[in-house]
């Protein structure tokens, strides 16, 4: 492979779609060779993957955000992603607005939950996986989720996650009361008050 073709292949985070590698000054009859030549596979209709790049524990997450890029990773998955509990999702959790269709995603298993209004934002930052552009919940929004949703999650796994994640202090009291105003949960402000 040329240096130039190589170097404009890095610039691509492990899965792309053809308008990303547009971007990168790729064109459509390059990237055909480029699939051709066994550099990169054709991952789906519409979604590309470089073979020269080694999956890491977020593998799973890169493919699913990289086919449903207005997806919010949320519970479990983010759990796992902020090093919160000791749960390991065997589907990758991802958040859609209320009203959208049901993504279509092969290869991977996922658990689709609904956010509308505030919840399709606050909290949510930006992050990447294996270079590829993605949406998460930051810690706090992340365990005020997982009372919100416990019935999908369990109890159990909730109240890990919040006991883990003030042990490590990845979040604090204030932070999850801040999150509580604009996306309220009884059972989080019922375990709060019990808590030690």
């Amino acid at each position: 492979m040329t240096d130039h073709r190589k170097q404009r292949l890095e610039t691509l985070g492990s899965f792309f779609r053809p308008a990303d590698a547009k971007e990168s000054g790729i064109s459509y009859e390059t990237l055909q060779g480029l699939v051709r030549d066994g550099l990169v596979e054709r991952e789906s209709w519409g979604l590309y993957h470089r073979v020269d790049v080694e999956p890491t524990e977020n593998y799973s997450l890169a493919e699913a955000c990289a086919q449903v890029p207005r997806a919010i990773v949320c519970l479990l998955s983010a759990l796992q992603v902020h090093g919160i509990g000791t749960r390991l999702p065997a589907q990758v959790w991802l958040a859609v607005p209320n009203k959208a269709r049901p993504p279509r995603v092969r290869g991977i298993k996922i658990q689709l939950v609904r956010f509308s209004g505030a919840a399709l934002t606050y909290g949510v930052v930006p992050t990447h996986f294996e270079g590829v552009p993605a949406r998460i919940t930051n810690p706090a929004r992340t365990i005020v989720d997982c009372f919100r949703f416990e019935r999908r999650i369990g109890r159990e796994a909730a109240k890990e996650a919040l006991y883990d994640a003030l042990d490590q202090r990845k979040v604090t009291i204030d932070a999850i009361y801040r999150t509580l105003e604009v996306l309220p949960s009884t059972k989080l402000r019922a375990a709060l008050e019990v808590m030690p």
